[in-house]
């Protein structure tokens, strides 16, 4: 538990030096110097362990001819709230050469991934479906698409296994749920 509250402390240390662009020292154990183990500090305006907030996605995929329609939708089960965060899909295929029509709030990062954010997250609230089409490269049978979240809105997220999936999906025409 000390070590959770430690690693809560640096998360928001390090999020004020992001901002102002410095760097915190640390000392020989890993700690902030000045910080011992559990104490928290007042950091950016913060005071206390870093805000929490427990993230996660469901939806489905979809794949015929090449294309991938997937809807997704992200949830924050608290107890903090996220102004943002950012979820990434990639696939074990690189996408279509050119350009992909992706909807506001998504991005291309690389041949195999995407990037959308999801907009500001209630505790235990749900937000804003993000659905969108992907074209891939040749027209594979089979795919496989992590969903995770890349940015947190600068919230510790203590169970980050309801965060991370990973979806088979077929060339068949039917929805696979996660």
């Amino acid at each position: 538990m000390r070590r959770m509250r430690s690693l809560a402390v640096w998360g928001a240390v390090l999020a004020a030096a992001v901002g102002t662009g410095v760097s915190p020292a640390r000392s020989a154990t890993g700690e902030a110097a000045g910080t011992a183990v559990g104490e928290a500090r007042a950091v950016g305006g913060v005071v206390g362990d870093a805000t929490e907030a427990d993230l996660s996605y469901h939806g489905s995929a979809v794949m015929a001819g090449g294309r991938i329609d997937v809807r997704l939708t992200p949830r924050n089960h608290g107890p903090a709230d996220v102004s943002d965060a950012t979820v990434r899909l990639r696939w074990s295929v690189p996408l279509a050469a050119g350009v992909q029509r992706l909807p506001v709030g998504c991005a291309r990062t690389g041949r195999q991934e995407v990037v959308c954010r999801t907009g500001e997250l209630a505790a235990d609230g749900l937000g804003e479906v993000i659905a969108l089409r992907v074209w891939l490269r040749g027209r594979p049978t089979e795919v496989t698409m992590d969903v995770d979240t890349l940015w947190g809105g600068g919230a510790v997220d203590r169970n980050r296994s309801n965060d991370r999936e990973q979806v088979l999906v077929l060339d068949t025409g039917d929805a696979y749920f996660f």
